[in-house]
């Protein structure tokens, strides 16, 4: 047996592939700020990722920058060191801030490797396993006369899954959960008669209500009226998740809160999900969401990734749906019924584009997303506060 003594250290880095600079780079883009990071090597090749703790990107520099300390001069090729290193460097493990940041580094430097070895990003996760990554398109519950409507123009436009917000999540200082469920109730009714069974239609419940609340609404639903309910209570508890699991039959997808793949264990262990909303951003990046992926499958879990932000994370998410098997569908911010800025053209002059309801998988080297970085630097980032919502009594409520 090896003394350690014996054991050799790692091999010099070449400077050429070692990192030479970690930049945080908050931009205004549409109607909130988007965080991107940048990593350049000695040989002045860049790779860029996005961090999803959208509201908190001071908080997250101040770790990027921490960071950049100890990695600034690591061989940028070692992907999986670096993820470890960067998450225990610190006696305190995890968290949303810590992996909101190594997520965004993680994806930089695929992003980089892709371009060193003239490959995408999905050929070094093994290549990919479908030529397109179908998505679903969503819209804010406002009547149904305009639900229907939306409803209408983006089955036209070829979308097969929809997802809708509830009745009263428009607005900014008061919200009333139980107030919400009725109207949602007849509005989701009406569309599964207007569109019959061939519609995949899902809500997005913003975990903003309780177990109780959650198991009414159900219990008002016809059977078969929903295909799935998102994120119906915080995941906090995978014991509430459980008792509520009981209470209805409706597939949950549940996921874009976790930062780790240990956030992850009881719900896929348990069953508490049925649909991965994994949010690579937040995760960990290519690294992290990975390894979720391939423990999803073991237990018949389809990805639903989460894809709120930017064009470098829906490239990231598409590259990584494009190489898993199990998948179902990726969220999209960019269909007919939703104009959010988030993918400018002038800041992000190429990016993966979606065709109809579709994003077809990119071959470019690295992510396949060309950054103006000019205009990124000009795009001066503006602080969003999410919105502190009360319930009519006064107390305080989640958003």
């Amino acid at each position: 047996m090896a003394s350690p003594a014996d054991v050799q250290p790692l091999r010099r880095v070449s400077p050429d592939v070692a990192i030479a600079a970690i930049e945080a780079i908050p931009a205004r883009v549409g109607g909130r700020n988007q965080l991107l990071v940048r990593v350049e090597t000695g040989d002045g090749l860049v790779g860029w990722g996005e961090s999803g703790l959208s509201s908190r990107e001071a908080a997250v520099t101040a770790v990027i920058n921490d960071f950049a300390g100890f990695l600034v001069g690591r061989d940028s090729r070692q992907i999986g060191r670096i993820w470890q290193q960067a998450y225990r460097s610190q006696y305190f493990e995890g968290g949303r801030v810590l992996t909101a940041a190594i997520s965004a580094i993680d994806i930089a430097l695929y992003d980089l490797l892709g371009k060193r070895l003239g490959v995408p990003v999905h050929q070094l996760l093994g290549g990919k396993q479908r030529d397109v990554v179908p998505t679903f398109a969503s819209f804010l519950s406002s009547s149904i006369e305009q639900s229907l409507a939306d409803t209408q123009t983006l089955v036209d436009a070829g979308w097969d899954c929809v997802r809708i917000y509830p009745d009263g999540f428009d607005g900014n200082s008061v919200f009333d959960p139980r107030a919400s469920l009725g109207r949602t109730v007849e509005t989701l009714v009406a569309l599964r008669e207007a569109f019959g069974r061939d519609l995949c239609l899902g809500i997005d419940l913003h975990h903003r209500y309780s177990p109780a609340e959650i198991a009414s609404f159900c219990n008002m639903l016809p059977p078969g009226t929903l295909d799935f309910l998102e994120e119906p209570i915080r995941s906090e508890s995978p014991e509430a998740y459980a008792m509520l699991r009981q209470m209805t039959n409706i597939p949950f997808a549940v996921g874009e809160e976790f930062a780790s793949k240990w956030q992850a264990a009881p719900f896929i262990e348990q069953g508490l999900t049925q649909y991965m909303r994994l949010d690579i951003c937040n995760i960990g990046g290519f690294t992290e969401a990975m390894k979720i992926a391939g423990w999803s499958e073991r237990h018949y879990v389809d990805l639903m990734p989460h894809n709120p932000l930017g064009p470098i994370c829906t490239a990231a998410s598409v590259h990584m749906s494009a190489a898993v098997p199990n998948f179902s569908w990726l969220e999209t911010r960019q269909s007919p019924v939703e104009s959010l800025g988030f993918h400018d053209k002038a800041l992000f002059p190429v990016q993966v584009e979606l065709e109809g309801p579709v994003y077809r998988v990119p071959d470019a080297p690295g992510l396949g997303v060309e950054v103006n970085e000019q205009a990124i630097r000009a795009s001066q980032p503006e602080h969003v506060e999410c919105p502190h919502l009360t319930k009519p009594d006064g107390s305080v409520t989640n958003w």
